[in-house]
């Protein structure tokens, strides 16, 4: 009895961790929309672009409230930044908690997860928590379906009839290894050269999705085998 208590108890903190990573990313988005706003409304008064600017940090703000003359607009960009600060306060507030709580979770499939290239604690820990047991799992195309990197397929009596809808399976997984295959790219040569073949074979539009689905079921494989993601066979297939 004792021990299912334990069990009971464990669950329901991977549950708490998880719902509370669900939470941080929805406050990332509301802060990716405001970070939109600003370019749009660039770009709906005709302004010069930001080019290589980056619009989120404090130390181009200044140049970013430049291209704003008209002082309803100027108003509007501020709050804007207002609410970007707010967001990010309660974003790192998140993330600690997060943290703090899986400390006592399987730091090994953390560590697998994490050799993955441009894959850092909080995304991590994000596949792992949405992921749960991956013995529940019987084939990668099983996992690859519940993380809605391909389309199910409607089957009936052994027979298939084409796939069924976009919206089964785990959205938050979709996020998690489309945003797990952009950082993969980032100063990564051999990943940019890798995405480059992709490319020629299944045109630029599909070839991060392709990479997502890769990405996820190496995943799969790492944490089945207990083993480290190896770049240069990940490169092969």
């Amino acid at each position: 009895m004792h021990l299912h208590l334990v069990l009971d108890c464990g669950c329901m903190c991977r549950r708490a961790l998880r719902d509370l990573l669900r939470r941080r990313n929805y406050l990332v988005r509301r802060r990716a929309d405001l970070l939109s706003h600003i370019q749009n409304t660039n770009s709906q008064y005709n302004q010069p672009g930001f080019g290589r600017c980056n619009i989120a940090h404090k130390c181009r703000r200044e140049e970013v409230l430049s291209h704003f003359d008209n002082p309803a607009v100027l108003a509007s960009v501020k709050a804007d930044y207002a609410l970007i600060d707010q967001f990010s306060i309660q974003i790192r507030s998140l993330e600690q908690a997060v943290l703090d709580g899986a400390k006592q979770h399987d730091p090994q499939a953390l560590l697998l997860v994490r050799t993955i290239y441009g894959i850092g604690k909080i995304l991590s820990l994000t596949i792992l928590y949405e992921i749960g047991d991956i013995s529940r799992f019987p084939r990668v195309q099983d996992f690859a379906s519940y993380c809605r990197l391909v389309k199910c397929a409607r089957e009936s009596a052994g027979k298939r009839y084409g796939t069924s809808g976009s919206k089964i399976g785990n959205v938050h997984l979709k996020w998690a290894f489309s945003e797990a295959s952009v950082l993969f790219l980032r100063c990564n040569l051999e990943g940019l050269k890798y995405k480059k073949r992709l490319e020629r074979k299944h045109g630029k539009a599909k070839s991060l999705s392709i990479l997502a689905h890769r990405l996820g079921r190496a995943t799969y494989y790492m944490l089945k085998r207990q083993k480290a993601f190896d770049m240069n066979k990940f490169l092969r297939t």
